[in-house]
């Protein structure tokens, strides 16, 4: 019992030192590659924000226009900014 919390504890005090060693820095590939996909989740985050305002935006008409057909009373709707599609996905070149 005793040998298997020193194997346990030597484990543990072991593990961590091999995650601090250092890692090569990345080669220039690796960073065009990590760059691009930031770029392409950065417009896939615009991409989403426009679906959700237009999906926003059809139903809040849809609500109103069910509201005034039904005749209930609405307070006016609130001013948001309009929908801005981000369009399509374009790579920038190297080193830009």
């Amino acid at each position: 019992m005793q040998f298997a919390r020193t194997v346990t504890l030597a484990l543990l005090v072991a593990c961590p030192a091999a995650a601090w060693a250092k890692l090569p820095s990345p080669s220039p590939e690796a960073k065009a590659k990590a760059e691009a996909a930031a770029a392409q989740a950065k417009w896939s985050d615009k991409v989403a924000a426009y679906q959700l305002c237009q999906a926003q935006d059809k139903v809040a008409a849809f609500y109103y226009a069910q509201a005034k057909a039904e005749g209930k009373s609405t307070h006016p709707p609130e001013a948001t900014p309009p929908c801005v599609d981000p369009g399509p996905f374009v790579q920038a070149a190297p080193g830009q």
